[in-house]
């Protein structure tokens, strides 16, 4: 199927395709559950039982709506475009997970599974994913890579409080894609009460459509926000891509507005040219992974190649399919941002808006430092704030110690 440039928020195809990206590569065993899960998501789309009880909890239990914040003097700093905070940074749990987790909690309740189980890289989908286990009383498997657990030691313990059981990934570089492996292999074999509640806007379909469509919640409330502030619509979308959720929850319901100029930041690390990066799209090229066809970081011989991210969320070798096909057709422009200008604009919105942002969010603000200066001040630019930065403290003070001790 190709989707036309005037329709492009109708995909995926029944397929679960987005152009030629998408689908669904799993195993034989898993292939009726898959189908299941897309029959139980499409009824409960259209069921109002469920849909009021969703809204019920993104109010009352996630606080939304968020708030869309002028931020005044990041504005004034850049000396350009009139920057928005779109502040998923203040959901229950501290980013823009929980949207997506009530959503499939509620759907997995609906199905009947005792047994939810995830994968998590910097572990804000493990603790979203442990909260509402708790809240419902269902029994939490979180899957996290060791690397991943050292750098982000608050997080299991948090996940550990609300009552999940942490299991460590030792296999591959003990990041996001083997504990997204791990997850795999164990919804295999216990595939009768177990829910698989993904974290990102991949796997195979209907995950990445699916997580999309709970974590588009953020762009419909931006249209309106920004409406009743400005009276119009924003010039530009500015969001952070790991496996691409936060994004997708900003960009979709803005597709078919053509006057939106939307950008997606990888994570560079390193830069791009060092190959230690995180940028599947600036440095990747398609391949299946997960479940799904997309761009993805892997060596001649088709090998997966690891992913470097001062951020572990954003420390991914691949990125959704819808992302994938948006690149594609030139909808979204995706750029990158290294570990050094994702931590100077880490320091700068600390300094300048009172607000710690996570070193994910980090990187798409380090985009609009770069690009607000040189926007007339007219120019509307929204920026999705996706999480708090309380989980990255070690990490950068750990930097701030490198270069202390560099500099003497």
């Amino acid at each position: 199927m190709t989707q036309s440039q005037t329709d492009l928020r109708n995909g995926p195809d029944a397929s679960g395709l987005f152009g030629a990206f998408g689908g669904r590569y799993v195993a034989e065993t898993l292939m009726p559950l898959i189908l299941e899960l897309a029959r139980e998501y499409e009824a409960a789309k259209e069921d109002p039982a469920f849909k009021e009880e969703l809204a019920y909890f993104q109010r009352d239990y996630v606080g939304r709506p968020s708030p869309l914040y002028f931020a005044e003097r990041l504005t004034e700093f850049c000396g350009g475009a009139k920057i928005y905070l779109k502040r998923e940074e203040l959901n229950h749990t501290g980013a823009h997970k929980i949207n997506n987790c009530i959503g499939q909690i509620l759907l997995a309740r609906r199905m009947g599974k005792k047994r939810i189980i995830a994968e998590t890289g910097a572990g804000m989908h493990g603790v979203a994913t442990a909260t509402v286990a708790a809240r419902f009383g269902l029994q939490c498997v979180i899957y996290m890579g060791t690397t991943d657990i050292e750098r982000q030691q608050a997080n299991v313990f948090r996940m550990k409080l609300l009552g999940a059981e942490v299991i460590p990934v030792v296999a591959g570089t003990g990041t996001l894609k083997d504990a997204m492996n791990e997850a795999l292999r164990d919804w295999v074999t216990n595939v009768d009460s177990t829910f698989y509640l993904i974290g990102t806007v991949a796997g195979p379909h209907p995950y990445p459509a699916m997580v999309r469509d709970f974590q588009a919640v953020i762009g419909k409330e931006t249209r309106d926000q920004l409406q009743a502030q400005e009276g119009r619509l924003p010039d530009s979308l500015v969001a952070c891509i790991g496996g691409g959720s936060n994004a997708m929850g900003l960009f979709h319901p803005f597709l078919d507005d053509k006057s939106v100029e939307i950008i997606g930041v990888e994570a560079a690390g390193h830069g791009i040219e060092t190959g230690k990066h995180a940028a599947s799209l600036n440095g990747g090229v398609p391949g299946v992974l997960h479940g799904n066809r997309t761009f993805l970081l892997q060596d001649d011989d088709g090998q997966i190649i690891d992913a470097h991210s001062i951020s572990a969320g954003l420390d991914y070798p691949g990125i959704g399919p819808e992302h994938a096909w948006l690149h594609d057709i030139g909808r979204v422009q995706y750029t990158s941002v290294t570990d050094d200008e994702a931590l100077d604009a880490f320091h700068k919105c600390c300094r300048l808006e009172g607000i710690i942002p996570a070193l994910e969010s980090a990187h798409a603000l380090a985009e609009v430092f770069k690009r607000a200066p040189t926007l007339p001040k007219d120019h509307l630019m929204v920026v999705n704030l996706s999480g708090r930065g309380d989980k990255d403290m070690q990490t950068v003070m750990h930097h701030m110690e490198q270069s202390q001790q560099e500099k003497h």
